[in-house]
């Protein structure tokens, strides 16, 4: 008798351990899988890795913030981070992405969904409630068109030691093109984001450097981390995307905003103005650095 009553109390902690060892593979196969896997939408996540190796290269597990995270994996550039062992938050509005967004993180207890939508008025309440330290390693935004004005709130409170963020690549440098801040917005035929030049002046506003561009993402860091001078904006422009050989594969629809790159600047920005007649007063445009208000 005392020998059953020992097996019956034995049995739920055999359970338990069986569990846990049987969720425990379950998740090393799932991290095998997709450890090896490109998740970005070119190669963002490969050149962030190469930059964390670079500038921060004692950082084993850091955190990473993916603002418009959309559904966790496909087109990710924090996905592979946080499959390393990266502890973290995405933030998605869109109920659809949000729920494929919280089914992806699920194998990462220290990684957080989080369905919001993020704006300049909010972003910084909002990592601080996930106790976001002021100076973590990586920060991602794609939240389509209000990127400058998120980044900008961002930086004014924390300091991410590696940026990634969507432009506008159809406006080539000097131009300065920054579409306002506005809460309703919705994206239309080439209407959206900021300028690659307009994303250098935000950077020297905030002391960070501009690093890179691949394709329609650019990678920035704060000048101190920094040993090597970056190339200037327009040669980091011609080299992302407008030299590419398969720039007109990949953005076959920028095809009607293409003959910019022909012209002078003066004569690029009054073509845009009549591209952009239907858009009047919702942007700002200039040769010059402009003292953007929202």
């Amino acid at each position: 008798m005392k020998t059953q009553e020992n097996s019956a109390a034995k049995s739920p902690r055999l359970r338990k351990r069986a569990l846990r060892f049987f969720h425990g593979l379950h998740f090393e196969v799932h991290r095998a899988r997709v450890s090896a896997q490109n998740f970005s939408h070119f190669d963002e996540d490969r050149i962030l890795a190469r930059y964390i190796s670079e500038l921060l290269p004692e950082t084993n597990h850091g955190t990473a913030v993916d603002l418009g995270a959309g559904n966790g994996v496909r087109w990710s550039n924090t996905y592979a981070l946080f499959t390393n062992g990266w502890s973290g938050v995405g933030v998605e509005s869109d109920s659809r992405r949000f729920t494929k967004l919280a089914r992806a993180y699920r194998h990462y207890p220290r990684v957080f969904a989080c369905r919001n939508l993020v704006t300049p008025h909010n972003v910084v309440a909002l990592l601080e409630s996930y106790e976001i330290e002021k100076n973590f390693e990586v920060l991602s935004i794609d939240v389509d068109s209000n990127d400058y004005w998120i980044l900008q709130a961002t930086l004014e409170a924390f300091r991410p030691r590696l940026v990634v963020a969507e432009i506008n690549e159809n406006i080539p440098p000097p131009i300065r093109f920054v579409v306002k801040y506005d809460p309703e917005f919705h994206l239309r035929h080439h209407f959206y984001g900021c300028s690659i030049m307009s994303l250098a002046d935000l950077c020297g506003q905030h002391d960070y450097a501009l690093l890179e561009l691949e394709y329609n993402n650019a990678f920035l860091a704060p000048r101190e981390i920094v040993s090597v001078e970056p190339p200037d904006p327009e040669t980091i422009y011609r080299r992302g995307y407008l030299d590419r050989a398969d720039r007109k594969q990949k953005f076959a629809l920028n095809f009607d905003l293409d003959e910019i790159h022909s012209m002078s600047p003066e004569d690029a920005v009054k073509f845009l103005k009549d591209f952009y007649v239907r858009e009047s007063g919702k942007y700002f445009l200039s040769l010059e650095p402009i003292p953007y208000t929202k």
